[in-house]
């Protein structure tokens, strides 16, 4: 691993033509990354390039632009496979994005559950992994069952022990919060689950970019993440799944590319992956999404995570020093966001004022609203970290909170 220095992140930077722009006359500081990454130019301009040179539809053309467009796709799936050191290629389904991916697990194996059958979410979970899993469980009778917190904002793994019968079949949980930054034990969640007989699935959103990401050392059954969260295009998502059970899925969705042959009588479907990519997929952006994996790598996951848990633990402490400020998310081992609140001040007023200084955070319920009602509030202002940032801009933000929390006190 090499540890970044200032002069590699001012080059990483100057990638980056967003960050130069100026937000009420002040310097952006963008913070963010867990809602989505900036775009480095490196992606836009394989997005150009796919729309200029190389634009056609992809599978089944037999003409040249077809086959380049085809074969640029194609290289996309490979990559993918190997960052996440899937078995293969066909275990690599693309999507819109990780909540079609989850939608797509819960409508299709979700129809291979029993009533009576459960299912279990964590405490933290983002609405897209609780939302489809209650779609499908009030079509099938299915119970779901939920993971508490420790008072660390840690997942409860004696509880979660406690949960596991014989009767559970999907363990759903984030690999690491959108709120709190708690990087979960999730394998050891996935052996639990697997000694139940239960199949897993991770929302690997947040963790993808930040961390190193093994889908065959996890043993998950599904893994699934976003190209916008890490420094791609939007509109791209990524499912992993075990060969086994995406073959006994049925199909997601019908249309072209997803079959075989088509009749009146019967639809003979397509092999993996294409069983469920109906439709004309984004083949532009998952062209370019090749590029800020290339991105990614010609850094360095472990460099990436380095530096930007080194932004976490130089902001938090100085946080805290501020009066009134209330950090969530306190657990040992998390990943580079910081939610907090500025005494009884509502967070959209800390947003505002903030943004009025440049500095972008996000504020409200960050689709976790079972966990703000656990927490006891109704949202939070949120900042997360990414590679571009630096120590100069946490100053910047420290300093901005602590003018804020002057202003509403």
């Amino acid at each position: 691993m090499k540890n970044l220095t200032t002069d590699d992140i001012m080059r990483i930077r100057r990638d980056f033509p967003i960050l130069d722009r100026k937000i009420y006359d002040r310097q952006l500081i963008y913070l963010d990354n867990t809602a989505t990454t900036e775009t480095p130019r490196q992606v836009v301009e394989a997005v150009d390039s796919m729309y200029y040179t190389h634009k056609a539809n992809v599978h089944r053309g037999v003409h040249t632009l077809s086959q380049e467009a085809t074969s640029m796709m194609e290289s996309t799936r490979s990559v993918v496979a190997e960052f996440i050191n899937a078995p293969s290629t066909e275990q690599i389904i693309f999507t819109r994005g990780t909540t079609e991916a989850i939608n797509l697990v819960a409508a299709s194996y979700g129809l291979l559950l029993e009533p009576g059958d459960e299912i279990i979410l964590s405490a933290m979970e983002h609405h897209s992994d609780i939302v489809p899993w209650q779609l499908i469980a009030e079509k099938r009778g299915l119970v779901i069952k939920v993971i508490p917190l420790t008072d660390n904002d840690e997942l409860d793994m004696d509880a979660y022990r406690s949960l596991l019968s014989p009767r559970t079949k999907i363990v759903a949980v984030t690999h690491v919060s959108n709120v709190l930054g708690t990087i979960n034990p999730v394998k050891e969640i996935i052996d639990c689950a697997h000694r139940a007989g239960a199949v897993t699935i991770v929302d690997g959103a947040q963790a993808i970019a930040h961390l190193n990401v093994d889908v065959q050392a996890l043993d998950a059954d599904f893994y699934v993440f976003s190209s916008h969260k890490m420094y791609g295009p939007c509109g791209v998502g990524v499912l992993y799944g075990k060969r086994q059970l995406l073959e006994e899925m049925p199909p997601y969705q019908g249309g072209g590319e997803m079959i075989k042959t088509v009749s009146f009588e019967k639809t003979v479907y397509a092999d993996l992956p294409f069983k469920f990519e109906a439709g004309t997929p984004d083949f532009v952006g998952i062209a370019a999404f090749n590029s800020a994996i290339s991105y990614i790598k010609s850094i360095g996951i472990e460099s990436i995570a380095a530096h930007e848990d080194e932004l976490l633990r130089y902001t938090t402490p100085a946080l805290l020093d501020i009066p009134g400020v209330r950090i969530f998310g306190n657990a040992p081992h998390k990943s580079a966001i910081i939610s907090f609140l500025i005494g009884d001040a509502h967070h959209y007023d800390t947003g505002m004022l903030l943004d009025k200084l440049g500095i972008a955070v996000r504020t409200g319920h960050h689709c976790a609203q079972p966990l703000m009602h656990i927490l006891g509030i109704t949202g939070t202002v949120r900042a997360s970290f990414g590679v571009y940032n630096t120590i100069a801009e946490c100053d910047a933000f420290i300093a901005a909170v602590r003018r804020v929390a002057a202003m509403l006190s």
